[in-house]
C-alpha cells in the first residue's frame, strides 16, 4: 500500500509541476518563438530562396525541406528544457521546492512533460506552414499524424539530452549557446536540406552517421510509401534507448544540483 500511494504521490506530484510549466510558458510568450517564428521563417527562406537553385522550384523542394525544418524545429524546442531548468536552478526555485512535500525528481520530471506541448506546437506549425506553401502529401491523414507523432517522440527523447547539458552547465546562457550549435550541426549536417548525393564524400560520411539523416528518412520514407517502414521502427528503439541512457543521467544530475 505505501509503494502505491508513493507512486501515486509521484504521479500526482509530476502532473502539477507539469501544469505548473505549462502556465509558466503560457504567460511567457517569448518560449514560443523558437517554436513558432522559427519553423515560418525557416520554410519561408529556404523555400523561396533556396527552391529553386536545389529543386527546380519551391513546389518540388517542399517533399525534401518539410521534413528537414520539422526535424530542425523539434531539436530547437527540445533544447528549450536545458535553457528552462538551468534558469529555475539560479533562481533559485527548485531549492524551494525542495521544502514542500512532493516527491524529489517531480520539478524535473514536470519540465520535461510539459515540453511535450511545446513539442506539438513546433510540429503544427511546421507542417502547417509547408501546407499553406503548396506542399501535398499523397498519404492519407492519419499518416501526417503518425509523422507528427514520431517528430514529437524524437524531440522529447532529445529533451532529456538537452536537460543534462542545463543541469550540467553554468548558465542558462551556456546551456542556449551550446543547444543552438547543437541544432545547427545536427540538421545541417544531414539530409535535412540537401540530397545526400550531392555531399562530398567527407561530409555524405559525416551525414550517414548523424542520426537526425535517419530521423528524416524514416519520415519521408512514410510520407512517399503510406506505410510504416523499418527506419521508422528503429528511429522509436533508438528513442527509447536514448531516454534509458540520458534520463537516469539527467536525474543523477539533478540529485547532484
Amino acid at each position: 500500500m505505501d509503494v502505491r500511494m508513493h507512486k501515486g504521490n509521484v504521479f500526482m506530484n509530476t502532473a502539477t509541476m507539469a501544469y505548473r510549466n505549462l502556465l509558466k510558458t503560457i504567460h511567457n510568450p517569448d518560449n514560443f518563438m523558437d517554436v513558432i517564428i522559427q519553423p515560418v521563417l525557416f520554410m519561408l527562406m529556404f523555400g523561396y530562396l533556396f527552391g529553386g537553385a536545389i529543386a527546380g522550384g519551391v513546389q518540388a523542394y517542399l517533399p525534401t525541406i518539410v521534413p528537414g525544418i520539422l526535424i530542425q524545429t523539434m531539436l530547437s524546442a527540445g533544447s528549450g528544457s536545458g535553457a528552462q531548468i538551468r534558469e529555475d536552478l539560479d533562481s533559485g526555485v527548485f531549492d524551494r521546492f525542495k521544502s514542500l512535500p512532493m516527491a524529489h525528481i517531480a520539478p524535473l520530471a514536470g519540465q520535461l512533460f510539459a515540453d511535450s506541448l511545446r513539442l506539438l506546437i513546433a510540429t503544427v506549425t511546421s507542417l502547417t506552414t509547408g501546407y499553406l506553401m503548396g506542399w501535398r502529401p499523397g498519404v492519407g491523414f492519419g499518416w501526417i499524424v503518425a509523422i507528427g507523432l514520431l517528430a514529437i517522440v524524437t524531440g522529447w527523447a532529445l529533451s532529456w539530452v538537452f536537460a543534462l547539458m542545463g543541469l550540467l552547465a553554468k548558465s542558462a546562457g551556456a546551456v542556449n549557446s551550446a543547444s543552438l550549435m547543437t541544432m545547427l550541426v545536427l540538421s545541417f549536417m544531414s539530409n535535412a536540406f540537401v540530397p545526400l548525393h550531392s555531399l562530398t564524400k567527407p561530409l555524405r560520411v559525416i551525414a550517414n552517421l548523424n542520426p537526425v539523416t535517419y530521423v528524416i528518412t524514416a519520415i519521408r520514407q512514410i510520407l512517399a510509401t503510406g506505410s510504416w517502414t523499418h527506419e521508422a521502427l528503429l528511429v522509436l528503439v533508438v528513442d527509447v534507448v536514448i531516454v534509458a541512457i540520458f534520463a537516469p543521467l539527467a536525474v543523477w544530475a539533478y540529485d547532484r544540483n
